[in-house]
């Protein structure tokens, strides 16, 4: 592999992006800290200066990777050092790591993993301010065709409404469905509206003679499955 070079003049932080850089490509990121990675990342939208200290800090602030890939731009911006360039380059790798979890979840059986669903709404969703309701349409196989945010509402509501659903399901031409809804607070445990909602989607469904599969509550730390729970 062909070795950077430096010269003695060069500043202090050039020679430690290139040993950042040699290590990542000769050992990949199981030999790095958390703090590492990120600093690695910030070295391609921060020029000329030693990124360590806002690397630490969006640690600090979020606790881990996770935290920081599913903090929005607004909340990265906040950090000292993190310009909207950078949120931008973070924002970026949560979106492309959502992609690449759509691609697992396409064309498998869905129902073997709930966690992969919950992996992908976690990147999809756990970011955003307000609620949102999503709704992932399988096919007969229980093979993902598809998904799509139906509603989105405020902090802690999401109002949605059956019809519009349905309408949906029938667009898609949908067997089944997986609900799936984000609980900005972090807490997963289902409200009383959340269980009358999923009792009345799947309702409406029945007469469409499409099925709930499940329906999942997705937040920060973990996530709540209505199936799992025996309570669909």
């Amino acid at each position: 592999m062909k070795k950077f070079k430096i010269s003695d003049k060069s500043p202090h932080y050039l020679g430690h992006r290139i040993r950042l850089r040699e290590k990542f490509s000769s050992y990949g990121a199981g030999s790095f800290h958390d703090y590492e990675l990120l600093e690695l990342l910030l070295t391609y939208s921060i020029p000329r200066k030693d990124v360590k200290k806002e690397a630490k800090a969006l640690i600090s602030r979020f606790k881990s990777i996770s935290g920081v890939l599913s903090a929005d731009i607004k909340e990265l911006c906040e950090i000292e050092g993190i310009s909207a360039n950078s949120a931008v380059l973070i924002s970026l790798c949560r979106e492309l790591a959502a992609k690449s979890l759509e691609d697992k979840i396409f064309n498998k059986d869905i129902l073997s993993s709930p966690q992969s669903v919950y992996d992908f709404s976690k990147v999809k969703l756990s970011h955003l301010e307000n609620e949102v309701f999503m709704v992932i349409y399988l096919n007969t196989k229980n093979h993902v065709q598809g998904h799509e945010i139906i509603d989105e509402g405020t902090v802690d509501t999401a109002i949605v409404y059956p019809r519009k659903i349905v309408k949906s399901v029938i667009g898609k031409k949908a067997s089944s469905v997986i609900l799936v809804h984000n609980h900005p607070s972090g807490i997963c445990e289902p409200s009383n509206d959340d269980i009358r909602l999923t009792s009345a989607v799947k309702d409406s469904l029945k007469t469409v003679d499409v099925k709930v599969l499940d329906h999942i509550i997705s937040g920060k730390s973990g996530y709540f499955s209505f199936r799992e729970k025996n309570l669909i």
